[in-house]
C-alpha cells in the first residue's frame, strides 16, 4: 500500500508517518502545502491512499483536487468540530481527529483494505464537503495537565512549563518553579497537544517553551545548544535535522 501525507504541521506529519510505518504503510512523501502537492501530483503517480489535512498553510487542501485529477482514496486528518464530521464520513474512507489516536488510525487503514478497487464510495466529493465548512474552526490546544503527586492531583498550566522531556521510559514536565512532574503521556502525544507557536520539539527527548529560552549556542556537528531559564538537569540540544525548523519557529 502506497500512501502520501499532506499536512502542514511538521510535528504532526512526523508523528503520523511513524505510526504508519509501524502499521506497514509505505509513506512515499510528506507534503506541507497546496502548491507543493499540486507540483508533486503533476510529476508522480497518485498513491493508493492520501492522509489529508483540511487547512494547509496556503489554503484549503481541496484546492489541490481542483488543479489535478486524483483518484486516490482519502482519510481526512482534521481538527474541525463535530458539525462537519458527518460530511467527512460520507465522502471518504474515514476521518481522524487530531491528535490522532494510533488505534483509530489502524482501524481506518483496515477499513481502506476492505474496499475493492474502483468502489464508488472511494471517490470523494470535495465540493460537498467544502459547502459544509463555511466557518473555519481554530485548533484547540491543551491549557493544563494533571499530574499525581502522592495522594494529590496537581494542575499544571502549560504557561508554567519550561520544557517536557523523556527519561527512563517516563515523560516529565519541568515547571518555572523548578519542579518535575510525571505525566501520563508520551512525547509524541504531547507534541500534538501543545501549541506549536509556543512549544517546539528540539529532539527525541525534549520539547521546550519559547519563553523559557535564555540563550542559544552553536554546538558540535551543526547542532544548537539551548539554555533554559531554570532547567539545568541535562543538556538540551537541537538535533541537526531539526535546526532549520527550529530557526523558522523562532522567527
Amino acid at each position: 500500500m502506497r500512501a502520501i501525507v499532506i499536512e502542514d504541521e511538521a510535528p504532526a506529519a512526523r508523528r503520523l508517518q511513524r505510526m504508519l510505518d509501524r502499521l506497514g504503510v509505505e509513506v512515499e512523501a510528506s507534503i506541507p502545502s497546496v502548491h507543493e502537492s499540486v507540483a508533486y501530483f503533476k510529476k508522480h503517480q497518485a498513491p493508493d491512499l492520501i492522509f489529508l489535512d483540511i487547512q494547509l498553510s496556503d489554503g484549503l487542501s481541496f484546492e489541490i483536487f481542483e488543479q489535478v485529477a486524483i483518484s486516490s482514496a482519502v482519510i481526512f486528518t482534521t481538527a474541525y468540530d463535530e458539525y462537519a464530521l458527518q460530511a467527512f464520513k460520507l465522502n471518504s474512507i474515514d476521518y481522524l481527529l487530531k491528535p490522532i489516536d494510533e488505534e483509530e488510525l489502524a482501524q481506518a487503514v483496515d477499513k481502506y483494505k476492505q474496499f475493492q478497487p474502483g468502489e464508488k464510495s472511494l471517490q470523494v466529493d470535495f465540493e460537498d464537503i467544502k459547502n459544509l465548512l463555511v466557518n473555519p474552526v481554530d485548533r484547540v490546544y491543551k491549557k493544563r495537565f494533571v499530574a499525581k503527586v502522592g495522594q494529590h492531583l496537581k494542575l499544571i498550566p502549560v504557561t508554567d512549563i519550561e520544557c517536557v522531556y523523556s527519561e527512563n521510559k517516563g515523560t516529565y514536565a519541568y515547571t518555572t518553579e523548578g519542579r518535575n512532574y510525571l505525566l501520563d503521556r508520551t512525547l509524541d502525544q504531547l507534541e500534538d497537544e501543545l501549541d506549536p507557536e509556543k512549544f517546539f520539539r528540539v529532539s527525541r527527548k525534549f520539547v521546550i517553551h519559547i519563553d523559557a529560552v535564555s540563550d542559544i549556542v552553536s554546538y558540535t556537528n551543526s547542532r544548537l545548544q539551548i539554555r533554559l531559564n531554570r532547567f539545568k538537569e541535562a543538556e538540551v540540544i537541537v538535533s541537526r535535522e531539526r535546526v532549520k525548523d527550529f530557526k523558522d519557529w523562532l522567527s
